[in-house]
């Protein structure tokens, strides 16, 4: 009877501790959880959602332009930020009275909640790195902004790919 017990204890043991290791592996090499603190992103993404990015996203892919993003941030690597892929390595970005330009010509935007104030750069995007910009772009603190202007590759955790919170939704 004894050894009965112990075996099963030591069965719910085992279950608990493969539980917590697929806990810990699958949120340290496949997802990344993000709550995002600001309105950058409006009308994309509101204060307080919270987010999942995929860490496998740009395993044998690059990142795209339009891409939202979860990323250290560049002038304080203990931040996480959330924003939206701009430009690509090899690019230079300039917002001209307000509209985006890559390459010299203009870039359309369905996504951008107001026209921007102002004219920025130009930027030249260095190779293994990328522009961010956040949609709510007159209350962003993005690229434009930063003493590091570009975020390398590697600083890159995931893709944002679902809101989970307040409602369930896939980012597109």
């Amino acid at each position: 009877m004894k050894g009965k017990v112990i075996k099963e204890v030591f069965s719910w043991i085992m279950v608990v501790a493969v539980a917590f290791a697929l806990a810990f592996i699958v949120t340290h090499f496949v997802i990344i959880k993000a709550e995002v603190p600001t309105g950058s992103m409006k009308d994309t993404i509101q204060i307080d959602d919270r987010l999942i990015g995929f860490r496998l996203a740009y395993l044998f892919s690059d990142p795209e332009r339009g891409d939202i993003v979860i990323f250290e941030f560049p002038d304080n690597e203990e931040e996480i930020y959330i924003k939206r892929v701009i430009g690509l390595p090899g690019e230079t970005v300039e917002i001209v009275d307000g509209l985006l330009y890559i390459d010299d010509k203009l870039y359309a935007e369905d996504y951008v909640r107001e026209k921007v104030v102002g004219s920025f750069g130009p930027y030249k995007v260095p190779e293994d790195c990328y522009f961010m910009m956040g949609d709510n772009r007159n209350h962003s603190w993005d690229s434009r902004y930063w003493e590091n202007t570009f975020v390398k590759k590697e600083k890159i955790l995931g893709k944002a790919w679902l809101r989970y919170a307040p409602s369930f939704e896939v980012l597109e």
